[in-house]
């Protein structure tokens, strides 16, 4: 029968594939068999050639007509179909396609394989879990350049692909062009990371001899991917070496992830040249995993690391020879969690502290917390055996070494308990403790028990009082948990927090250990605080005053005298009463209200004050400023003036000032900073004044001068003018001049013009800086003793430059008898141009210029070598050509680089070190 897909019977006749889930996503029509007790479900497109479409679980069908056979559990896709793999990135295109849903296989003929690196072609093609086998195959990586015929291919009897891994083709032949030009029995392509690609380097030089490393992948099944690492040192004994590395997923139950690393490589020769007998060990396991429990709330996560690394190690490292074993396991049930944890070290006794302790092993209780009404608990109990660094405040624990070795039990709880006894208070007391018991008959104890009770009167007023008894005593055998000292404290608070008129908050604070004797320096002090925010006032001060000792401790305030809003009057207007609603409470009305600022006489005026004291640092500065701010907010001058108290004099004046036009404001817009500080001690003159127009340009001065400068000294400092574009722009200039200047004889002793330009394009950029030496008082010359360029230029997509070129100019002696010395660095200039006519370069041709140039007087110091570094690059898509000659040290490099890989060297010639072939001894 025929049936429309608009109903959703049809998906979900499909669902019932035992492993996988068929859905289908777009058909026109559906329509039900039986034939030979069989049930098929035949699934069309329309008349229009339209494909259907369905899911398996992520994977994606397309076809003209599909026939699910629901009895054997096997899709036919009849015609030419699609089948692209979620997992692998794969898309299988053939006729008459067969899925069998059961066994997650598919089979067909005349079928082309393709993904982001290969496209397989294959007579008879049949897909399993894990592997792909094609008989009668061609495969290539070019068919995604678009080229007809491809560069190079490969024909096979029978290839095995085994995704993200690896292709095998059996009896092979490599085609150029599609000309067979060699046979090959076996074809191995890697098809992984290039980390776990085969790899092979041949060296010879001493003391080893020949040197050969080789790393080559290997899998088992479809979860576990391996490389087997194999070394050979002619001259060391022995001479081969052999290793793994290994990563495997879900390789057995409960296991999720095993990562092995292990290699055995002959001892090198010590430094002297002496030869070492023997092996280095590396070894690297890490395993994870999870176990189900049934009660508990998830599955039990477990991790386990063993290490040892000898490779690269001296003869007289402590870690020499030393494995490490990590395990760690959690559980957490309804009512409690558990941990279980083990650190050990196997090999050599430690002769070092060991400052991460071993736990041999470690058990932890965690109960969940219990909470009745207001009272709560937490408890946590651990056990183990310990091995750790000494405590060097145990006298018995250094008695037996650097470290020690011994049993401890930890038990710790939080007890808490809250209430409200009556109106308006809070009522809190808590127990916390830290037990903990040592095998060697130590003990410490961190013990904190107190209460807090806290009255509220008017809302905005409270009163608390909290006491805390703490006890700290003991002496841990480790290191690593010591307490610090022993402490015995009961401090007793009583805290006031109150607004005793309207803007106005005062806050005091007093605390006295009744353990400690009242004049004790552990006593703290008593704070109290005052605050006043009621226009046109606003005052903060604090007060520091330790009553045993009857000293001042520390004391500051800072007031501010100003309301710009001085006079203005706000009008709140009445409000009517809103009914409760389903969604939220009745509203009272509200009358009006009118509310009045201040009333400040000088609305534009702010006067500041600060200052402050501390018994061990004495009075810091007193200063005072005044404000004044114009009708624009952006517009304000201020003065300041700061005293030294200890001294005591003025020790400082100054002004800040900014401005902005009020009129033409948005043609031409001009804003004024200033700022200048004199510093009367000193005395030093320092301040900077800029002018910027438009946002865009900006003139300034800064200036920095020691006013009463030593005899000896000619400078007092430095004085520069700036003009240019503000920073941030694509475009931006700067000119700057000044430098050193001496006050005393009214010059610049060393000025030079400083120019700097960048500039920023879509694929170009500039930037230049010189800087100019002028005629000075104690600099005769006009000359450049800097310029400095850096380009990047990109000429469409098929030329670039770039570079930096860097001069200076220096000179020793003294005039006019001083020797000039400049410098020409290019560090370094590139140039790239990309050959070939296609929309893609076949060809990239480089070179780059490393070069430093020195003249003395003129002369040039040293030759001129003209010495570029040349590279050619043949990009053919599916394979690279790499050529570098580097006329510095006269060096030939050519390389090959294939899909998937990183290039493999073919040769390497230098005057030096001769001719090397790397595939070659």
């Amino acid at each position: 029968m025929v049936v429309a897909l608009a109903s959703l019977a049809a998906a979900a006749a499909l669902g019932s594939a035992e492993a996988r889930t068929v859905r289908i996503v777009q058909a026109q029509t559906l329509e039900l068999r039986r034939l030979d007790d069989q049930e098929i479900v035949i699934i069309s497109g329309d008349d229009q050639g339209s494909q259907v479409e369905l899911r398996v679980d992520d994977d994606v069908v397309r076809a003209a007509r599909v026939e699910y056979n629901r009895t054997r559990r096997t899709l036919t896709l009849v015609g030419a179909a699609t089948y692209r793999t979620a997992r692998d990135g794969q898309t299988l295109t053939g006729e008459d396609l067969v899925v069998d849903l059961g066994q997650e296989q598919l089979t067909g003929e005349d079928v082309i394989i393709s993904d982001a690196d290969l496209e397989i072609r294959g007579g008879q093609v049949e897909r399993v879990p894990g592997q792909l086998r094609a008989t009668q195959g061609y495969f290539t990586p070019c068919a995604k350049c678009g080229r007809t015929p491809n560069d190079y291919a490969f024909r096979a009897e029978r290839l095995i692909v085994y995704p993200g891994d690896r292709l095998v083709a059996y009896r092979a032949q490599l085609l150029i062009a599609d000309f067979p030009v060699l046979y090959l029995p076996v074809v191995v392509l890697p098809l992984n990371d290039p980390d776990r690609q085969p790899r092979l380097v041949v060296g010879n030089g001493a003391p080893d001899g020949l040197t050969v490393e080789a790393d080559l992948p290997f899998s088992v099944g479809t979860s576990t991917l391996g490389t087997t690492l194999l070394r050979y040192y002619e001259n060391r004994d022995p001479s081969i070496g052999l290793g793994v590395s290994l990563r495997s997923y879900a390789p057995l139950p409960f296991v999720d992830r095993v990562n092995l690393y292990t290699l055995a490589q002959p001892k090198p020769f010590a430094a002297d040249g002496t030869q070492r007998v023997g092996y280095d060990l590396d070894f690297d396991l890490t395993a994870r995993g999870r176990v189900p429990l049934t009660l508990a709330v998830r599955d039990l996560d477990y991790s386990l690391n063993v290490l040892r690394r000898d490779i690269g190690r001296s003869e007289t490292d402590p870690e020499r020879g030393v494995t490490r074993v990590t395990f760690g396991a959690n559980v957490e049930y309804p009512l409690f969690s558990a941990q279980f944890n083990y650190v050990d070290r196997f090999g050599p006794e430690p002769t070092t502290a060991l400052t991460t302790p071993l736990r041999q092993p470690e058990l932890v209780i965690d109960p969940k917390p219990v909470t009745l009404g207001g009272f709560s608990a937490d408890f946590r109990v651990s056990a183990g055996r310990y091995t750790g660094q000494s405590n060097p405040l145990s006298r018995s624990a250094t008695s037996q070494g650097v470290n020690i070795s011994t049993t401890r039990l930890e038990e710790q709880h939080a007890l808490s308990f809250t209430a409200s006894p009556w109106r308006n208070a809070d009522l809190t007391l808590r127990n916390t403790f830290t037990g903990r018991y040592y095998g060697t008959g130590a003990r410490t104890v961190n013990l904190e028990a107190g209460g807090t009770l806290t009255q509220r009167f008017n809302e905005t007023n409270t009163f608390g009082v909290s006491y805390n008894y703490i006890r700290i005593e003991g002496t841990s055998p480790f290191a690593f948990d010591a307490v610090a000292g022993r402490r015995l404290s009961a401090p007793l608070t009583l805290d006031l927090n109150t607004v005793p008129v309207r803007d106005v908050t005062f806050r005091a604070t007093y605390t006295r250990d009744l353990i400690l004797p009242p004049n004790s320096a552990g006593q703290l002090p008593a704070t109290f605080r005052l605050g006043v925010n009621r226009a046109p006032v606003n005052l903060t001060y604090n007060l520091a005053y330790n009553f045993g000792t009857g000293e001042l401790e520390n004391t500051s305030f800072n007031v501010t005298v100003g309301d710009p809003n001085s006079g203005r009057v706000t009008v709140m207007p009445a409000t009517p009463a809103r009914p409760a609603t389903a969604t939220s409470p009745a509203v009272p009305a509200r009358p009006e209200t009118v509310t009045r600022s201040s009333r400040w006489p000088a609305p534009n005026l702010t006067l500041t004050a600060s200052g402050s004291y501390t018994r061990t640092g004495g009075y810091d500065p007193f200063t005072v400023r005044a404000t004044v701010t114009d009708d624009v907010r952006t517009n304000n001058f201020s003065v300041y003036a700061t005293h030294d108290i200890d001294t005591p004099r003025l020790s400082a004046v100054g002004f800040e000032a900014s401005a902005a036009t009020t009129f033409d404001n948005v043609l031409n817009p001009v804003s004024l900073t200033a700022r200048e500080n004199l510093d009367l001690l000193t005395p030093r003159l320092t301040g900077s004044y800029a002018l910027t127009w438009r946002g865009e340009y900006t003139l300034s001065t800064a200036h920095d001068l020691l006013l009463d400068q030593p005899e000896t000294a000619r400078e007092s400092g430095t004085v520069t003018f700036s003009v240019g574009t503000a920073a941030g722009r694509a475009t931006n200039w700067q000119l700057t001049y000044g430098g050193p200047y001496d006050f005393r004889r009214q010059g610049w002793t060393r000025p030079s013009l400083t120019g700097t330009l960048r500039a920023t394009r879509p694929g170009q950029s500039l930037a230049v800086a010189a800087v100019l030496n002028t005629p000075g008082l104690d600099q005769p010359r006009t000359e450049f003793s800097r310029a400095d360029v850096n380009a990047v230029w990109q000429f469409g997509s098929r030329a670039a430059l770039s570079g930096r070129a860097v001069y200076t100019r220096t000179r020793s002696g003294t005039f006019p008898d001083d020797v000039a010395t400049d410098t020409l660095v290019l560090d370094p200039v590139r140039v790239g141009v990309a050959l070939g006519n296609g929309p893609r370069p076949g060809a990239y041709l480089t070179a780059s210029l490393r070069q430093t140039v020195v003249w003395q007087n003129g002369q040039r110091v040293g030759d001129w070598n003209f010495t570029p570094v040349i590279g050619l690059t043949i990009d053919r898509c599916c394979w690279a050509l790499q050529a570098e000659i580097d006329l510095s040290i006269r060096r030939y490099r050519l390389a090959i680089g294939l899909p998937g890989s990183t290039s493999y060297p073919l040769f390497d010639y230098g005057e030096e070190s001769g001719l090397s072939i790397p595939l070659l001894p």
